[in-house]
């Protein structure tokens, strides 16, 4: 990683206000890096935290403790005036892109709007760089004179990745931006999304609840779970050798198209579950209550972030004697890889 992260992410805290009860803390103590060039990827269930530290990184959340900074300037208190400036090098995708296009305005004119901010150019460069950027995603130019409800999903996601993209920004946040999409789409999405990053020089904060397609996309992982960081390193390490047990159930729950395999997993996540311990005390690991390995310690006391030999840290009082173990699971990679073309099995494709 560059020695200057683009964004850096420091001990950031965010919590809700709740009538009559203390604050929930949505976000605690949650620190990474992303240098120019690359991909961090955030994955955790539903409720984790990833979208409520894409929109502190944006400034739609309160963060009450930590730091971001962008290129070396702490944007968390920035006036709105900054914010709208640096909108122009920092950029979202969202999981819906039907729900944030007008379904009453033609892409061309959807595109050249996010322009204005940003001080209009000339007509004529106006309608080049419209055209520009949607051959740089694999879409027509005509496709400027059509509506949104005129695309598959898919190429309303390329329509989506080029809106963010006509600012030239140098740090793009895509929030769950394939979830949604078939299997064969979700790869050729990926595959856009790196060769644009290739070519443009592009650093991508990329958040998803499905670990493969993280990993495939990533140059690191970190693995969220109610606010705090179970496990960071590098993605090919933590995929193919997690040493957080939650990380380990991650990987469990993803389905293979192996249907002995997946019945075999399905009824170990069952026993497991049926072996929870109780209640814990508040100063317990967040993950105790849920995780079948936890002991006497977990309900004691929380974790301390360790790292391990391979670059991963980790906050777990058994990884040491869990990695081990880790290694005889079945890899995810068995499902067909995000990207790569699905097996005849898989389905048809999708035209995205």
């Amino acid at each position: 990683m560059s020695a200057h992260p683009l964004l850096g992410v420091d001990r950031l805290r965010v919590e809700y206000p709740v009538r009559g009860r203390p604050p929930f803390r949505a976000v605690d103590d949650v620190s990474f890096a992303i240098g120019p060039g690359e991909t961090v990827g955030l994955v955790g269930e539903s409720g984790s935290g990833k979208t409520t530290i894409a929109n502190a990184v944006l400034g739609f959340a309160p963060a009450v403790a930590g730091t971001v900074r962008f290129d070396g300037e702490d944007i968390l208190a920035a006036s709105r005036d900054r914010r709208r400036r640096l909108s122009a090098s920092l950029q979202v995708v969202f999981q819906d892109p039907y729900s944030s296009l007008n379904p009453s305005r033609t892409i061309g004119k959807t595109l050249a709007e996010t322009l204005r901010p940003h001080g209009w150019p000339a007509r004529p460069e106006v309608a080049q760089r419209v055209n520009s950027i949607l051959e740089r995603v694999g879409l027509d130019p005509a496709a400027a004179d059509r509506y949104p409800g005129q695309f598959s999903g898919g190429q309303r996601q390329r329509i989506a990745i080029a809106r963010a993209l006509i600012v030239r920004p140098r740090l793009v946040i895509c929030d769950e931006p394939v979830s949604s999409l078939d299997l064969s789409v979700q790869a050729q999405v990926l595959n856009l999304l790196r060769g644009l990053q290739e070519e443009l020089g592009l650093s991508y904060l990329f958040i998803s609840h499905d670990l493969a397609v993280v990993q495939h996309i990533s140059t690191r992982i970190v693995v969220l779970y109610r606010g705090r960081v179970m496990e960071a390193g590098p993605a090919a390490v933590v995929y193919r050798h997690p040493a957080h047990p939650y990380t380990q159930a991650l990987l469990q729950s993803a389905p293979v198209p192996n249907p002995s395999l997946q019945r075999a997993r399905r009824t170990s996540r069952q026993r497991s579950a049926a072996d929870l311990p109780g209640a814990l005390k508040p100063e317990s690991c967040q993950f105790a209550p849920r995780c079948p390995r936890a002991v006497d310690i977990c309900r004691e006391q929380p974790p301390a972030a360790e790292l391990t030999s391979e670059n991963v840290v980790v906050a777990c009082h058994r990884w040491r004697e869990l990695a081990s173990a880790a290694r005889g699971l079945e890899p995810l990679g068995q499902r067909p890889s995000p990207g790569q073309p699905p097996s005849p099995r898989a389905g048809p494709a999708q035209h995205c």
